[in-house]
């Protein structure tokens, strides 16, 4: 099988990276497409696949074309390939805010299948989600193994999207500004800025760690207290300043904006 991946920014070069190191696809199998030759010279160093500036070329005999573009550019993406695709090959759309719908307005007889990575398929850690109208189709799961190889992947029903868009990418900047707060704590407490971030991050990993078995957040938590240890009294003042009111509010919030836009 080849893929084609249209666009070879910051999340192209990711999703090119994490398919070229597995065993889904040769790297000769895979090409990329971009208008940028400085991003076409950097990917074909760093993941051995072929290269080229034109879409038209690009998507001929691959199964798989990977739409990693702005959606300012996606219309146009799909009316200059539309009339250079066969109906047994497959869309991937990684295009935030776009339904299946609407580009199968534009390319009627392709099967679409949207992904969702965020901004962690930079260092393959990405929490991913994939939705086509026929979840349980083969394809799907497919390519939630493509997706697979820079992260974690979930499946999902579409109307879900806006809330994933949320949850799984916008909540990156959610929890890094929690841990900017953490850090600046730590610099007041005495730490130099670099060594209460390096604190602060391997203390989300690991507390990440801690529950990817399924064992329920709270579990650890009381874990971590002890009757009237400094713990607890410091989860109880950012519970009475509206800690967690304030981060599902912020959830909220985005949701509502974003459901706003769409």
């Amino acid at each position: 099988m080849k893929v084609t991946v249209i666009g070879s920014g910051n999340l192209g070069k990711s999703i090119i990276t994490g398919i070229a190191s597995s065993d889904l696809f040769d790297s000769k199998n895979i090409l990329v497409a971009d208008k940028s030759d400085e991003n076409l010279e950097i990917i074909k160093k760093q993941a051995g696949v072929s290269v080229t500036s034109d879409n038209i070329k690009a998507v001929k005999e691959s199964k798989w074309v990977i739409l990693c573009i702005q959606p300012r550019i996606l219309k146009i993406v799909l009316n200059e390939i539309k009339n250079h695709i066969t109906d047994d090959q497959i869309l991937i759309s990684t295009v935030t805010g776009v339904s299946i719908s609407e580009i199968n307005e534009i390319v009627p007889n392709n099967k679409v299948i949207r992904a969702m990575p965020n901004t962690a398929a930079v260092k393959l850690q990405s929490m991913s989600f994939i939705c086509a109208d026929n979840i349980e189709h083969e394809d799907v799961h497919f390519v939630e193994k493509m997706f697979g190889t820079i992260g974690k992947t979930m499946i999902i029903e579409e109307r879900l999207m806006q809330a994933a868009t949320v949850l799984g990418a916008s909540s990156t900047a959610f929890f890094l500004r929690f841990l900017r707060a953490l850090t600046q704590g730590g610099v007041q407490m005495g730490f130099h800025p670099h060594e209460a971030q390096e604190i602060s991050a391997q203390v989300a990993i690991g507390a990440a760690a801690l529950i990817e078995d399924g064992t329920h957040a709270e579990v650890e938590v009381d874990n971590v207290t002890t009757p009237m240890g400094c713990t607890i009294e410091g989860l109880n003042a950012m519970e009475h300043n509206g800690l967690s009111s304030a981060v599902i509010k912020g959830i909220m919030a985005a949701y509502k904006r974003i459901s706003d836009i769409n």
